[in-house]
């Protein structure tokens, strides 16, 4: 009998909350690290005489690092354990994101952040997999959420570093900041490992110490000793249960990555483009802010109307802000835009963030997710060059077309392929 089914039943305790913590602490910093360059950018182009497809290839280096880290390091949590993956990708993404403030030339920086990107790439679909494997599927879609909900407090935090210290300091003292995610290792080491995951390695005796620790002191079912090892596999992702959801999470992930970062990370420059905005890194900041409502709003939906529905709202609408982007013609209308963007594209990050482990077994949970979030390093990849080019060829409109049409795409394939995961236990979505 599965341990999974004591997880179920158990209350809400101070570990749930603890583990929850954790999973959001190292959500957090990853997405403040993998952001920090954004309102540097201008300058870090300026001082390095990088023109807008070299900017676009330094940012292309950190989605290079993040496609094989979200890949390497969701197979290698699937064999070695989610705790122990998280803190090495914490300790990577926090060194080399300090290590670029001393690039002097394209060349260095381009390898610092590609190492850069491995470590945050291979963190960011783990506390999702870590903390929906330790919740019951009542509150799974809540606590995942808020997961995904602290990227934009990571966000945050950069801009509002930015404020302070590029000004007095200028950009590379910004890049110091990337080892205060360092304070999460402790609290990592701290924390127990997955029981699903240990049950599926064959260490059930270690899942049942940890259970223990939720309260349940009575596990029947356990005459047997431990049980067999059952490995990941890639080619388990193509099966004929599994195709259809890898397909969908490839299109979505790809997607949101493309469309997130391609606005987000440029977002400075598109306000510095258009030549409408007083401040522009001052309504970074407050464009940015909306993201947070937009989580939060996304979050208590997931558990009412379901993860399917909450996407093809949110997709949708964020294409509809993106096309009113294009069409903006004076501050009002782009500030408006760019907040509609900001509040729907991001909701939409905390249901498929929640989806993405729902839909794979244990002994792949991480290995899905993680081929799922590289699909979305492509995009990332692909995104960099690709905006640069376009917003010099066509400029703003051409470029925000574009995104709406990726949205609805997104939305079309929800739509086809999506399943409803609302309420059901782990194992019931891949029985």
């Amino acid at each position: 009998m599965s341990l999974a089914r004591y997880l179920e039943k158990v209350p809400l305790s101070a570990l749930h909350f603890k583990l929850l913590l954790v999973g959001m602490l190292a959500y957090l910093f990853a997405a403040m690290n993998t952001v920090l360059i954004a309102p540097a950018l201008d300058l870090i182009s300026k001082e390095l005489r990088l023109d807008p497809f070299y900017t676009g290839l330094l940012i292309t280096s950190f989605y290079i690092g993040m496609f094989l880290g979200a890949f390497t390091c969701g197979y290698l949590s699937d064999r070695v354990g989610r705790r122990k993956m998280m803190i090495i990708t914490t300790l990577i993404h926090a060194i080399f994101t300090a290590l670029f403030s001393q690039a002097r030339d394209f060349n260095t920086a381009f390898i610092i952040r590609l190492i850069a990107g491995y470590g945050a790439g291979g963190l960011l679909p783990l506390p999702g997999v870590y903390v929906a494997e330790f919740t019951p599927a009542r509150y799974r879609g809540r606590f995942l959420g808020l997961v995904e909900t602290s990227w934009v407090f990571g966000a945050l935090i950069a801009s509002g570093l930015s404020l302070g210290i590029i000004p007095s300091f200028g950009w590379r003292a910004l890049f110091y900041t990337g080892l205060i995610p360092l304070i999460v290792v402790p609290a990592l080491l701290s924390t127990p490992e997955s029981i699903r995951y240990l049950e599926r390695r064959g260490r059930r005796v270690e899942a049942m110490k940890i259970l223990r620790l939720f309260g349940v002191e009575e596990v029947g079912g356990v005459e047997g000793g431990e049980e067999e090892e059952e490995k990941a596999k890639l080619s388990d992702l193509f099966s004929r249960d599994y195709r259809g959801r890898t397909i969908l999470l490839w299109t979505l992930w790809f997607v949101l990555v493309y469309t997130y970062h391609g606005i987000f990370i440029w977002l400075k420059k598109f306000f510095t483009a258009s030549g409408l905005i007083p401040n522009p890194l001052l309504y970074y900041f407050v464009v940015t802010s909306i993201q947070v409502p937009g989580y939060l709003a996304a979050t208590m939906l997931l558990d009412r109307v379901g993860r399917k529905r909450v996407l093809l709202i949110f997709l949708t609408l964020s294409g509809l802000g993106c096309l009113g982007f294009s069409l903006a013609h004076d501050f009002t209308s782009i500030l408006l835009t760019s907040s509609i963007i900001s509040f729907f594209n991001l909701g939409a990050w905390a249901a498929l963030y929640t989806y993405t482990p729902e839909l794979y077994p244990t002994e792949i949970r991480a290995t899905g997710s993680g081929s799922a979030a590289s699909c979305g390093r492509v995009g990332g990849i692909l995104q960099g060059p690709i905006t640069g080019a376009v917003l010099m060829l066509w400029g703003l409109p051409a470029t925000f077309l574009k995104f709406a049409i990726l949205h609805w795409i997104a939305a079309a394939a929800v739509l086809l392929l999506g399943i409803e995961t609302k309420g059901k236990t782990l194992e019931e979505l891949t029985a």
